[in-house]
């Protein structure tokens, strides 16, 4: 598995709005400034995350974006599968029913369902609240929601 850019950007995204005042909206031009992501790829994350609620938008001079929730309650996993698609390792793993003809002699199987297991653990246990804290520590400043 690897994380495309548009999965990390998504979570610089999501990071620098949680670090922002989220009574007020944010223009995505500051956004595009701070994490140094041009406008247009942001637009494409934007489209993504709303139209899953996971932003509210406002258009116009006073527009921008705001987090639909707490930081909180959004998990890593849930913000990469919107813009990642399926995080399984294989391709037998990403369908809800495994209906490869070999997975009853599959001798690889349990390492990759394992493995599957272990990643989305990992990342559902993590919320973009944790994120902010880490990007906090490491600089050492707070941040205020």
């Amino acid at each position: 598995m690897k994380i495309s850019t548009r999965g990390r950007y998504a979570l610089r995204f999501m990071i620098d709005l949680a670090q922002h005042d989220s009574t007020e909206y944010t223009a995505l031009k500051d956004i595009s400034e701070r994490q140094e992501i041009s406008i247009k790829y942001l637009e494409q994350i934007t489209s993504l995350l709303s139209k899953f609620g996971l932003l509210q938008s406002v258009r116009g001079p006073q527009g921008g974006y705001k987090l639909a929730k707490k930081p909180a309650e959004y998990t890593v996993g849930e913000i990469l599968r919107i813009t990642e698609g399926d995080l399984s390792p294989v391709a037998c793993l990403a369908q809800t029913e495994n209906t490869c003809p070999k997975r009853k002699d599959c001798p690889t199987l349990d390492l990759w369902s394992g493995l599957n297991k272990v990643i989305n653990d990992y990342l559902n246990s993590k919320t973009l609240e944790d994120l902010v804290d880490s990007a906090c520590a490491k600089k050492n400043i707070g941040y205020y929601i």
